[in-house]
C-alpha cells in the first residue's frame, strides 16, 4: 500500500513537472534586439533576414510578423518588447513615415532612451519627413517629428537592394548590432557593480 501511494505521488509530481516546463517553454524570452520597419517593405528582406540571423546567435530579436500570435494585443506586445529590449534596429525604407506604427514604435524607442541603429534602405535621411494627414494629434506629430529627427542624426547604416552587396551588408549590420549589445550589456553590468558596491559600503559605515 505504501510502495503504491509512493509511485502515485512520484507520477504526480512528474505530472506537476512536466507541466510547468511546457508552462515555461510558452513563455517567450526577454527581447534584446527590437527590428521597427514597415513590415510590407522590408519583412521578406532586410528585417526578415537580421531577424534570422540573429535568432541563429541565439539571441532573441522581436519582429513583428514573427514574434506575434493569434489573440495577442497589438500594442501591448510591441510596447513591452521596446521597454525590454536593449538595442533597437530602424529600418527605414520610402514609405516608412506612411505607417502609425513605425512612428509610434521609432518615438517609444527614443523616449526609453535605447541605443538605435538606423539602416535607411533605398532612401536618404533627408528624404523621410513626418506628414499630417489628418489623423494624428498634435502632440503625436510632436513625437514622432522628434523621434525621426533624432534618428536621422544618429549613425546608421545605408543600402541599395539593387546594387548593394547583400552578403557585405548583412555583415556590416550584424557586427554593428552585437557590438552595440555587447557595449549596452557592459554598462548595465557597471552600473549593477556600482550600485551594489555602494549599498555594501553604505552598510558596512553604520
Amino acid at each position: 500500500m505504501q510502495q503504491r501511494l509512493a509511485s502515485t505521488a512520484k507520477n504526480v509530481c512528474r505530472e506537476i513537472l512536466n507541466h510547468r516546463n511546457q508552462i515555461q517553454s510558452l513563455k517567450r524570452p526577454p527581447c534584446d534586439v527590437f527590428i521597427n520597419h514597415r513590415c510590407i517593405d522590408t519583412k521578406r528582406t532586410i528585417s526578415g533576414l537580421l531577424f534570422d540571423h540573429l535568432s541563429r546567435l541565439r539571441l532573441h530579436p522581436f519582429l513583428d510578423s514573427k514574434n506575434m500570435r493569434p489573440g495577442d494585443k497589438l500594442f501591448d506586445n510591441i510596447d513591452r518588447a521596446i521597454h525590454e529590449c536593449k538595442v533597437g534596429v530602424a529600418v527605414f525604407s520610402p514609405r516608412y513615415c506612411e505607417s502609425y506604427f513605425c512612428l509610434h514604435e521609432l518615438a517609444l524607442l527614443m523616449e526609453t532612451k535605447k541605443r538605435v541603429i538606423p539602416i535607411f534602405c533605398d532612401v536618404k535621411p533627408s528624404q523621410l519627413h513626418v506628414k499630417d494627414n489628418g489623423l494624428c494629434s498634435g502632440e503625436e506629430l510632436r513625437r514622432f517629428t522628434y523621434a525621426l529627427e533624432e534618428a536621422k542624426y544618429t549613425v546608421g547604416l545605408t543600402f541599395d537592394t539593387l546594387e548593394g552587396n547583400w552578403s557585405q551588408f548583412l555583415k556590416t549590420a550584424m557586427d554593428a548590432v552585437v557590438h552595440n549589445l555587447i557595449e549596452v550589456d557592459a554598462k548595465e553590468t557597471h552600473k549593477h557593480h556600482a550600485y551594489f558596491m555602494k549599498n555594501y559600503y553604505g552598510r558596512e559605515s553604520r
